[in-house]
C-alpha cells in the first residue's frame, strides 16, 4: 500500500462505484421494486463510515497491519456488495 490518502481513495472509488451500479440498475429497470437496491446503497454508505473511521484511528500499534486488515477488508465487503447487486 502507497498510502494512507491513497487507501482512502480506493475506499471511495471502490465503494462509489457499487452505489453508481445500483442506480444504473435502477434506471435499467423502472418498473422494478427499489426497496432491495436502496437498501444495498444503504450497507455501502454505512461500510464506507466504518472503513474511514478505522483508516482514521490513530490507536494502533501496528500501522501497516492495520492499513492492510482495512484494505482486505474493503476487498471482502465490495465483494459481498457487488454480488448482492448482481442479484438484484
Amino acid at each position: 500500500m502507497a498510502s494512507v490518502k491513497n487507501l482512502k481513495k480506493d475506499i471511495n472509488y471502490v465503494l462509489g462505484d457499487v452505489i453508481e451500479e445500483c442506480y444504473t440498475w435502477e434506471l435499467v429497470n423502472p418498473s422494478a421494486d427499489t426497496k432491495k437496491s436502496q437498501a444495498i446503497v444503504d450497507e455501502a454508505i454505512s461500510s464506507f463510515d466504518a472503513l474511514i473511521s478505522k483508516v482514521n484511528d490513530k490507536n494502533v500499534e501496528n500501522k501497516k497491519a492495520h492499513y492492510k486488515s482495512v484494505q482486505s477488508e474493503l476487498q471482502t465487503v465490495a465483494s459481498a456488495l457487488l454480488g448482492k447487486v448482481n442479484k438484484l
